[in-house]
């Protein structure tokens, strides 16, 4: 009975080609699932969808960059005042605690 050296896998998920070798398990060789090419117009239309996603993404982080000034003052002036509040209890490092 002839042993055989390599298995050939074919993957669920991706339904890709897989060469294994049968005695150490490691993958000899790896091919992907043929994609059928879309037509031009599909094509056209993906990459108009894309660059509406695109925009809506910057115009989101841009709004968010306008704010952020305003949020880290917000947050300065709250840090101020709990060091106002805390400023009679001693500083306590906490790798001190060991």
């Amino acid at each position: 009975m002839a042993e055989t050296k390599s298995w050939t896998v074919i993957c669920p998920c991706c339904e890709a080609t897989l060469v294994v070798d049968s005695q150490t398990g490691a993958i000899i060789s790896h091919q992907e699932k043929a994609k059928p090419l879309a037509s031009f117009e599909e094509m056209a239309k993906e990459l108009e969808n894309r660059k509406k996603v695109r925009e809506q993404v910057f115009s989101q982080e841009l709004g968010s960059h306008k704010d952020r000034e305003r949020l880290l003052e917000e947050k300065f002036r709250e840090a101020m005042k709990r060091a106002e509040k805390d400023k009679d209890t001693p500083y306590r490092n906490p790798l001190d605690f060991d």
